[in-house]
């Protein structure tokens, strides 16, 4: 017992001098505080940091000077009029109706899903979506019900604008739709192929119904709105164009590679 506690005490002692040693050996250059010396500018606040960034975020805009002006209009009308209306709707509207309208307006966004997915020859997601339209139209009832979502089939979002993109098409002009927000050329002319696709396949008979009861769309123009959680100025920056310019295309340019 007296001899295993004298090798521990010896250990102790051994570890405690090398590490002595070691802490004594290293030089003092600098590495042990790496930011001590470090200078940093005064003046460089945060919005000279996201000036100096603007170079990094520069997107092919040679309508900027009108999109700024359409990005401004959205910006007031969604603080004026969107919102308000959205809030209300909300306000009024319990939320098991709330899910059963977004349902149900997602499962007509799945027939042009389906037609992109098969179009850019991705048969398993266009199997999968065929299942979803099936499922949530029969056991969801006209889609007011995700079943398919719970059983394994999530939604597969797919447009025209990414199937003109998987061909090959460039993306063109950055554009600013007013109401609809950020797009470009090529994006523009797949929102009005899927409309048209809609229109045409008229899924549960939506699309013609629309026309004679208009309040049909605003309901689904409003429940888009409600289901964005995007606000603008939320950024807090005095970029928030070219920000927003940015995420857009990079994120479109992972959608069409996805």
């Amino acid at each position: 017992m007296v001899k295993t506690s004298r090798i521990a005490l010896l250990l102790a002692l051994a570890l405690a001098s090398s590490l002595a040693h070691a802490e004594h050996s290293v030089d003092d250059d600098g590495f042990k505080q790496p930011l001590q010396h470090l200078q940093f500018n005064p003046g460089l606040d945060e919005r000279e940091f996201e000036r100096s960034t603007l170079d990094a975020l520069q997107v092919y805009d040679p309508l900027e000077s009108w999109n700024r002006r359409v990005y401004h209009f959205n910006y007031r009308f969604d603080e004026w009029v969107f919102l308000p209306i959205v809030d209300g709707y909300r306000y009024i509207t319990p939320n098991l109706v709330q899910t059963g309208v977004s349902n149900f307006f997602s499962n007509l966004g799945d027939v042009p899903n389906l037609l992109n997915s098969a179009l850019q020859l991705k048969g398993k997601r266009a199997m999968q979506t065929t299942g979803r339209l099936l499922l949530n139209t029969t056991l969801g009832v006209a889609g007011l019900w995700d079943p398919a979502t719970r059983m394994g089939l999530p939604k597969q979002k797919e447009d025209f604008g990414q199937t003109l993109g998987y061909y090959g098409t460039p993306a063109g002009p950055y554009l600013i739709l007013p109401l609809l927000g950020p797009s470009n050329l090529r994006d523009t002319g797949g929102l009005v192929a899927d409309f048209t696709v809609k229109s045409q396949v008229n899924w549960l008979n939506v699309a013609e119904a629309s026309v004679s009861h208009p309040e049909i769309t605003l309901l689904e123009v409003v429940d888009q709105r409600s289901t964005v959680n995007f606000r603008y100025g939320q950024l807090n920056s005095p970029f928030e164009y070219e920000k927003i310019r940015f995420f857009y295309h990079e994120a479109r340019k992972l959608q069409i590679a996805e």
